[in-house]
């Protein structure tokens, strides 16, 4: 659920990119990469729709190139596109030249395909024949292929690898109470069975730590954001006013001295806002971040991790970081298995109201909610997302998705604070009614506001009234 890579969109970018890379494996494995002669892309429905604006086409590319999202360096990426656009010429997994011009090789297609709405076709040529391989980026940067019922099946294999493996919120609370394990130790039971404690820790770390960078590079960059718009960067003027003038050299320093600064309620409210738009502005400019559970909504649970880390616990350390990831992400998952985490399959509520339930929930664990406050918190979250368009202007993910971020964040320590003062057993919506609910209205949504730039904001506003 919690992803490195680069934005600006977690299944418009970043499942492309995974999926471009995957298809050169493909051809690897049947032996057919070396005989290559000509290779082109379709992108289909959401992904042809605003996929300009999502910068699809160059994840494609790079994805193509050969270049790893995690650890590209980003400065890099325009240089890649512009010498395959000056040359004609990709280097095909970074090992052999084939020409490729973006105009041709890259079809928007508005047509959408039945599995899935972000759909996208690779054809390779050989000796004159053409062989087509179709993915699907389901959000979050997870890219499928088989068909919906071999994929459900896999999905049943997979979760039944875990020792403890959950669908809903009802079987996450009763390992809870058969472990007398709060929602964290039950994710890291599953998680030791699969890979090494050390290996665990180095990864949450590292996830961490780019979430981190990401929060300090927004807060010290200004200027417009790219794209068209001229969307002025706000962490940066905001921080100014924030930061106090105590010195500091590192994202490390700038934690601590953010722990020294006021703490009155309006401080409390702009500090929180000024992280959240820290991060989308970062993803908004073909940035690294943190897919939390998209990259579209990555700015809201680094932004109440760090509310948690500068306001609430100044004695925070990694081992909260670990609990607040492990439980963010298994409620993540609970929507994902139950709905959706895809603006283009459900709107915006996919998207920051998942965002919203993971942050409150892993937020209120570490304020000493019970496993059963903690899956309430999440649920008041996404109650309170229900039906939430996505509607990005120009198809780009600026207007309203960064300010939407800051709003997410707010809604999800208020939701922590709720749930911590409610007994569960009174509750009327449990989270998995939520979560059913969330799917039905997502189903319901008229498709303009799903992530195609057909309604909304999206046409309410034009990019020349920018």
């Amino acid at each position: 659920m919690l992803k490195i890579g680069v934005g600006p969109s977690s299944s418009h970018t970043l499942g492309p990119w995974r999926a471009a890379e995957r298809w050169i494996k493909e051809l690897k494995d049947k032996n057919r990469f070396d005989k290559v002669e000509k290779i082109s892309v379709d992108l289909y429905g959401s992904l042809s729709l605003t996929g300009k604006g999502h910068a699809t086409d160059y994840a494609v590319m790079l994805g193509l190139s050969g270049a790893d999202p995690e650890r590209i360096p980003v400065d890099t990426i325009d240089v890649i596109i512009a010498a395959i656009k000056n040359t004609n010429t990709l280097l095909f997994n970074n090992e052999k030249p084939i020409a490729f011009d973006t105009k041709t090789n890259i079809t928007f297609n508005k047509k959408f395909l039945p599995f899935h709405a972000n759909a996208l076709t690779f054809t390779a040529t050989i000796n004159g024949r053409n062989y087509k391989s179709t993915y699907y980026s389901i959000g979050g940067g997870f890219v499928v292929q088989e068909e919906r019922k071999v994929a459900k099946a896999n999905k049943i294999i997979f979760y039944c690898t875990f020792p403890y493996p959950t669908e809903n919120g009802v079987q996450l609370l009763d390992f809870c109470n058969q472990l007398q394990l709060p929602i964290s130790g039950v994710v890291w039971e599953n998680e030791k069975s699969i890979r090494e404690e050390n290996s665990i820790n180095f990864e949450l770390e590292r996830i961490w730590n780019t979430m981190l960078e990401c929060m300090y590079v927004g807060c010290h960059t200004e200027g417009n954001l790219p794209g068209g718009l001229n969307v002025r960067r706000r962490a940066y003027d905001m921080h100014q006013k924030l930061k106090g003038d105590l010195p500091y050299e590192t994202p490390q320093e700038w934690l601590q001295v953010i722990r020294k600064t006021e703490v009155k309620f309006r401080q409390i409210l702009k500090w929180v806002s000024c992280f959240a738009l820290a991060v989308n502005e970062v993803n908004a400019s073909l940035g690294r971040v943190v897919t939390a559970p998209t990259n579209g909504s990555a700015g809201v649970i680094p932004s109440v991790l760090m509310y948690y880390m500068v306001i609430e616990n100044h004695e925070a350390d990694f081992e909260h970081v670990k609990r607040f990831l492990m439980v963010a992400g298994e409620i993540g998952s609970i929507f994902k298995k139950g709905a959706t985490i895809s603006a283009a399959m459900g709107g915006c509520q996919a998207e920051i109201g998942v965002s919203s339930a993971m942050a409150a929930g892993a937020l209120c664990e570490l304020l000493g909610g019970t496993p059963e406050q903690v899956l309430v918190a999440a649920e008041i979250a996404m109650e309170h997302h229900l039906g939430l368009t996505c509607d990005p202007i120009g198809g780009l993910v600026q207007v309203p998705c960064i300010e939407r971020n800051s709003m997410g964040a707010i809604k999800a320590i208020n939701a922590a604070e709720l749930a911590l003062d409610t007994d569960p057993n009174n509750v009327k919506v449990p989270l998995d009614k939520v979560v059913n609910t969330m799917w039905e209205t997502a189903k319901d949504m008229n498709s303009k506001y799903k992530e195609t730039s057909e309604g909304g904001l999206a046409v309410g506003v034009n990019l020349v009234d920018c």
